[in-house]
């Protein structure tokens, strides 16, 4: 089955999980190019339960997040690389804007975001916080992010 599940897939096994009393851990977001930072998150995210799956923003809402010049890599691609590391347990790719949807699915024990959030500012806290778990945020790695690598490219840096 590999660790690129479509929603009913991935909630079948988030069952098989939970009956087992293990610890969900949920996270987000474009991952477009892969970077020391995205690695470093991903490992830290991992140690605070058992699976840990990755919301994976498709590439028509990565277009309307980020304008029409983005995604750089597709979203088969972006989960390829995603779903190869050790950290990794599942990807999911969703539709909407925000994982909400998935996630009122899920019901994770523990959703992780970057330190750039605050639960005010982050959009699916709400719901994570109905089905009964907590929100926890992890600082980012000083100067790695993909925006910031796309304009060293464009800038010939």
């Amino acid at each position: 089955m590999g660790k690129v599940l479509k929603l009913q897939d991935l909630l079948q096994k988030v069952s098989e999980a939970k009956a087992d009393m293990k610890t969900i851990v949920t996270t987000n977001g474009c991952f477009d190019i892969i970077h020391a930072g995205h690695v470093r998150y991903l490992k830290e995210a991992k140690t605070l339960g058992d699976l840990l799956i990755v919301c994976l923003n498709s590439d028509e809402s990565i277009r309307r997040l980020k304008g029409p010049e983005r995604p750089l890599n597709c979203e088969a691609d972006r989960a390829e690389v995603l779903a190869s590391l050790s950290s990794v347990d599942y990807v999911v790719i969703f539709e909407e804007d925000t994982p909400s949807e998935v996630l009122e699915k899920i019901k994770p024990d523990i959703h992780v975001k970057g330190g750039d959030y605050t639960e005010e500012t982050l959009p699916e806290a709400p719901i994570i916080k109905k089905g009964g778990g907590i929100v926890k945020f992890i600082p980012l790695l000083e100067g790695r992010s993909t925006t910031g690598l796309i304009n060293r490219i464009n800038s010939g840096g």
